[in-house]
């Protein structure tokens, strides 16, 4: 069966198959009208992926597209301690995409967001010249009481981090070398920390939270300009699991700066009194996700370091910037 472009369809008849698939009664009005329950506080997020920057369209399935769209804005909701509740889907498409091609994108939306409980309720569709770009708002909700923020750590409390780092960034190098398996499959369709995010809310010991997407040099940044903090980093502590020191050997890259620039690892970053740690630990424990000391907040005067092995200590700097002189994909 030939390639069957979009543009041949028009636009009217490519929602109408949107709808279709996706079998929401929402689909339709000029806005989706929901309901949000009493008592909880509606969580809004917004992330475009754009081809080129945030994926690699020519390494990477369009499932894989649609799943790593959902999961990034997803990932927002988790670093407040949220569930995602709805979303809503932009498309930029250049006209000569493959209509099969699209519902290979829709399926992955499809997937992703069925993985969270959520409901693809509308959204919008367009013609590009451009690159492709998949356009994102997920809504979520959290008990008022409970919502996670960056700002609220303390002087002397310790920071933690979920899971471990630098999966994605060495997932995309080997990636870009036509490398498969899991740290590959970490960069294409990351997996955010929902439940982690609401047993973490739910607990009332975190001082502040935010989930690492532009890299642990940059978001710290974010987290200590919120909370009007410094902190210290200890690169010994970094939880680098073995997979990213070997893909770093065979690459010829620092394993450590994978880790705090490298980006898009989507773990949780929280800071908490020194008290709590042991039980912190312990309720992520139970989940099966490793909590683990990377540092501690300290004044804001001292700004934000990383302490090497050698027991030197340096500015932090690094991390992703949408607008710095380099392409990350």
């Amino acid at each position: 069966m030939p390639p069957e472009p979009l543009g041949d369809r028009g636009e009217f008849a490519l929602l109408a198959r949107l709808r279709a698939r996706l079998g929401s009664q929402y689909l339709g009005d000029d806005a989706a009208i929901l309901s949000i329950t009493p008592g909880m506080r509606v969580l809004a997020t917004v992330d475009a992926q754009v081809d080129g920057v945030h994926f690699l369209r020519q390494w990477m399935s369009p499932r894989q597209i649609g799943r790593r769209a959902i999961a990034v804005n997803v990932s927002d909701i988790a670093a407040m301690g949220g569930r995602p509740r709805f979303a809503l889907i932009s498309l930029l498409l250049p006209n000569d995409r493959d209509i099969v091609w699209m519902d290979g994108l829709y399926e992955g939306i499809r997937e992703e967001a069925a993985r969270w409980g959520m409901e693809v309720v509308g959204g919008n569709i367009s013609s590009t010249t451009g690159p492709l770009i998949v356009d994102v708002i997920v809504l979520g909700e959290v008990d008022e009481g409970l919502v996670l923020r960056r700002r609220g750590a303390r002087p002397e409390d310790v920071l933690l981090v979920t899971g471990d780092l630098g999966r994605s960034a060495a997932g995309l190098r080997l990636l870009q070398q036509g490398g498969r398996g899991p740290l590959v499959e970490a960069y294409c369709t990351p997996s955010p920390r929902i439940r982690e995010g609401e047993a973490l809310a739910r607990s009332g010991r975190v001082h502040a939270a935010m989930d690492l997407s532009d890299g642990l040099a940059s978001d710290l940044h974010r987290l200590g300009e919120e909370s009007g903090v410094g902190a210290v980093i200890d690169a010994a502590l970094l939880p680098i699991s073995e997979d990213v020191y070997a893909a770093a050997a065979s690459l010829e890259l620092d394993p450590v700066g994978l880790a705090v620039s490298g980006g898009e690892d989507f773990e949780l970053l929280i800071a908490a009194a020194r008290d709590d740690v042991d039980g912190l630990v312990r309720l992520l424990g139970e989940i099966g996700t490793p909590l683990t000391v990377i540092g501690e907040v300290r004044p804001a005067g001292e700004g934000i370091r990383v302490r090497s092995a050698d027991g030197s200590l340096r500015s932090l700097a690094g991390g992703w910037d949408h607008f710095a002189p380099r392409d990350r994909a």
